[in-house]
């Protein structure tokens, strides 16, 4: 009597497991499939990070600090 209980919760298992295997799918196969209108402006003020000297200054303090950090940690070794 056992193992048919243990069956019948296998097959119920299953049964659980595809059903919400097709509701998943269904449910993403039922997303909004517009298209995505992206506008792209190229032309006009790019804004601060557009200066390639913010570029070559940013680099040089992350430069400055990561040496300045990796030789802090020569000393204590």
């Amino acid at each position: 009597m056992n193992k048919s209980v243990s069956l019948v919760k296998k097959a119920l298992n299953r049964l659980v497991l595809i059903l919400s295997t097709l509701m998943f799918t269904m449910y993403s196969f039922a997303q909004d499939t517009k298209a995505v209108d992206v506008n792209i402006n190229a032309k006009g003020d790019n804004g601060f990070f557009a200066n390639p000297i913010v570029w070559v200054v940013g680099g040089a303090i992350f430069i400055l600090l990561l040496v300045a950090l990796l030789r802090s940690n020569n000393r204590n070794a």
